[in-house]
């Protein structure tokens, strides 16, 4: 049984792609993991700490086949469970690990009947492994919920807690007069508000944070911000003024790191507006998988309604560019530029500082590429034109 299962360990410490997402899918299904698979920065953290805790078990059983597998409390674990006690979850969300444990079983079985066809064997060694998994797993969780339990507790001390309560009350529309919130907050509720999420889903520190944070302070020309940590990885920033930058030039020093702003509003309404819409644009960022790291609301907001369904956003764009999806970027440029000077060439050559005759041959180009001519279909070429800049490449 222990060569057996040292075996099968080492099988797994190496496992497929396919194997992984498998994991993943499996860890943010379910109604109950909603709010978690929506969440850019909370999907990372359960998918790097359900790929660390299949990795932890194997390397375990590849040096001390058999012996009880201690939980896995590494650095992926710390922080998604603060993360989670940030948004104001519960042990609850820690379904993942079960729903991946499912899907993990299902992948070791198929290990354990390459390893042997005698009935005998395999009975037993699915049954070894099965108390292992589980008993890693029980002590694993057990842990991790006292880990949740310990940061709630410290969540609630302090001036942090006071600002995260208060903000909280707002967004929830509760009763919370304006001069408590303001006391509570450092921060005045009249006049304009524009919302930003700053974010990472790799491993950026706070400070990395804060400094993004800043840059954004002063590209938008505000002399003060309030902030609230809503998680590891995650700030919820707001700005006393009307108007977001189009661009974020100082993220080219912060690659790991994303911003999405939402639309500028006023008083309370306005704060609790403008936050909305930057969830949304961070939430439409993770969907797409996007490279973009800068992203306003009011630049995303029909690409966002667009892919709330990521299958048929992706049909939506095949059906609508047919083969103008996979065209060279110079054509793709011309069309959108040609679409934003409202369809006139003479504009669009200027825009782009290319010769009308380009833009008229790129064009033609479009149009053979396209399964109905731009001039038939312009606002539905816009859109799906839109949404390729935005979602991912696929490879």
């Amino acid at each position: 049984m222990a060569d057996l299962l040292r075996q099968g360990a080492q099988i797994a410490l190496n496992p497929r792609a396919e194997w992984i997402e498998d994991l993943h899918a499996a860890a943010l299904s379910g109604s109950r993991m909603r709010a978690i698979a929506e969440d850019p920065v909370l999907r990372e953290g359960v998918r790097r700490t359900n790929l660390a805790n299949l990795l932890h078990w194997a390397s375990a059983n590849a040096q001390h086949p058999g012996r009880r597998v201690r939980p896995h409390i590494g650095p992926e674990a710390l922080e998604n469970s603060r993360d989670l006690v940030r948004r104001g979850l519960d042990a609850g969300a820690l379904d993942s690990y079960r729903t991946a444990q499912n899907a993990a079983w299902r992948r070791w079985m198929e290990i354990c009947f390459e390893l042997t066809g005698d009935p005998d064997e395999l009975h037993e060694l699915l049954d070894v492994s099965s108390h292992s998994i589980s008993a890693f797993l029980d002590d694993t969780v057990a842990a991790i919920s006292e880990q949740m339990d310990a940061e709630r507790h410290e969540l609630v001390r302090g001036t942090h807690a006071e600002r995260r309560a208060a903000v909280a009350l707002l967004l929830e529309g509760a009763p919370i007069t304006r001069a408590r919130a303001e006391a509570q907050l450092g921060y005045p509720l009249t006049g304009s508000h524009t919302a930003a999420v700053v974010w990472t889903s790799e491993h950026a520190s706070m400070d990395q944070l804060e400094s993004v944070a800043e840059h954004l302070v002063r590209a938008s020309d505000a002399r003060r911000r309030l902030t609230v940590v809503a998680g590891a990885g995650t700030l919820w920033v707001w700005l006393p003024v009307a108007r977001a930058p189009r661009s974020a030039a100082y993220l080219a020093e912060y690659p790991e790191i994303r911003v999405a702003v939402g639309r500028p509003g006023r008083d309370i309404d306005g704060f609790r507006g403008s936050h909305l819409d930057a969830l949304t644009a961070q939430r439409m960022l993770a969907r797409l998988t996007s490279p973009q790291q800068y992203a306003r609301y009011e630049d995303v907001q029909m690409v966002a309604l667009l892919t709330t369904d990521p299958a048929q956003a992706d049909e939506f764009v095949t059906d609508t560019l047919g083969d103008l999806e996979h065209a060279d970027r110079e054509i793709l440029d011309v069309v959108r530029a040609y679409v934003r000077e409202q369809c006139n060439t003479s504009r669009t050559a200027e825009r782009l500082y290319s010769h009308r005759n380009t833009v008229i041959r790129r064009l033609a180009r479009a149009d053979e590429l396209l399964p109905r001519p731009l001039a038939e279909n312009l606002v539905a070429v816009a859109a799906a034109l839109d949404l390729l800049k935005w979602r991912q490449a696929k490879s």
